[in-house]
């Protein structure tokens, strides 16, 4: 194979260490290989750095091992070249696994440019996405002991939650802090209902009576506790996201413009694929990067069986959030195409398809600094309409009708 890049370096990447193997040119036409071994302290990794500028290196190529790599990733960014590549698409001959043969196969597949390197935001927008991770994994946690504290609330035959929507609003809350503080009485407890459920006194009452222990009081105010520390936290993460996302405004506002995205979705998606679509071949690499359209799977001619990849773990579940409520506007596009595939792919599948035009627009908003413009609900008859006018004349024909068509007056 040809040599494209004459001084390269391939890093198998562990959390103690890392192997570099450096292929430079040799005597003639050989190639000279030389393998060092690393830490991975800071100073280990500076000093990874200048052995690479000692020998001219141009491009680096490393797996994407667990969080293992980011350190080294950060250090190498200014000054290399530097590919983040899939372990799959590399993956060495069986029997031949060592540290320092791994770096040296990573090295010269990188040579002969044959590695595709990773999608990495630059640093703006990976404080943005961890952030906006963390913010997630929290909400998580709150709804997790929300759910806790249900649980808290059946075993003492608390039936709050048959009554009221939300145990942990207003209302809600007001009941669940006399329980902890040890009131018994469920008429009065019940009087500190608040707007619409004022409407439910008499439900209240008999629901706030039960067997509620200092036992379960003492669970419960434990669970409220956690639960105020989650909503704090949150509030403070969404702050310090509206901070960093202000050289962004421009581009949240237009990505809310998607039927189903809010400030959080929006935030999603700028955190995870950045706001420069220019890095990304096409609208339909970033589907295929976020794990939103099925892959190919085709052999002597026919089509086998097709699933979505596992990609796009934290911005999938957030358009998938986003498509439920957007198939809700009856009068959009989305939710044409969503009612249009479910009766012969099922629920699933359809919200999939709705996450993936979500995608694409997304794309194109951002591509092109312009808002979301709605296809309208009826697209797909205005797309097929010469097909369905004659599909239904054949069933009406075949039912002993004859028709005939007259355009409507404007």
């Amino acid at each position: 194979m040809n040599v494209i890049y004459d001084r390269v370096c391939g890093l198998d990447v562990h959390r103690d260490t890392v192997a570099a193997c450096v292929r430079v040119p040799g005597a003639g036409r050989e190639r000279q290989a030389v393998i060092t071994t690393f830490g991975t302290k800071t100073a280990d990794l500076l000093a990874l750095r200048d052995w690479l500028e000692q020998w001219q290196v141009s491009h680096v190529a490393m797996e994407s091992t667990g969080e293992y790599w980011k350190p080294v990733y950060w250090i190498l960014e200014e000054g290399f070249q530097v590919l983040l590549v899939n372990a799959a698409h590399i993956k060495n001959v069986p029997g031949r696994k060592t540290d320092a043969q791994d770096g040296s196969w990573i090295a010269q597949l990188l040579e002969c440019g044959l590695l595709r390197g990773s999608f990495v935001p630059p640093r703006p927008i990976r404080e943005i996405r961890d952030l906006t991770r963390y913010r997630k994994r929290l909400i998580q946690q709150r709804t997790e002991e929300v759910l806790r504290l249900h649980g808290v609330l059946q075993r003492a035959g608390i039936k709050l939650s048959s009554v009221a929507r939300n145990i942990m609003g207003v209302s809600g809350r007001a009941m669940l802090d006399a329980l902890v503080e040890g009131k018994q009485d469920a008429a009065a407890m019940s009087e500190l209902a608040r707007g619409a459920l004022r409407g439910k006194i008499p439900l209240l009452q008999k629901a706030l009576q039960g067997n509620f222990t200092a036992h379960h009081g003492l669970m419960v105010s434990h669970m409220l506790g956690h639960i105020d520390y989650l909503e704090e936290t949150i509030a403070a993460l969404s702050k310090e996201v509206d901070r960093k996302l202000e050289p962004f405004r421009t581009e949240r506002e237009l990505l809310k413009t998607i039927p189903g995205f809010q400030d959080r979705t929006a935030e999603m998606v700028i955190g995870e694929i950045g706001v420069n679509m220019d890095q990304f071949p096409s609208s339909g690499h970033l589907a295929s990067l976020m794990g939103v359209c099925p892959g190919n799977n085709r052999s002597a001619g026919k089509r086998k069986p097709e699933k979505i990849r596992r990609g796009g773990r934290w911005l999938k579940p957030a358009l998938q959030e986003a498509a439920w409520a957007a198939v809700k506007l009856n009068d959009s596009y989305l939710a044409a195409r969503y009612h249009r595939l479910v009766p012969h792919k099922g629920k699933k599948k359809a919200i999939i398809a709705v996450c993936h035009s979500m995608l694409i627009a997304a794309y194109y908003v951002l591509r092109n600094r312009v808002p979301y413009q709605d296809l309208g609900v009826d697209f797909f008859i205005r797309r097929n309409q010469q097909a369905i006018q004659r599909r239904c004349l054949r069933q009406l024909s075949e039912l002993g009708y004859e028709v005939q068509l007259n355009p409507k007056a404007a």
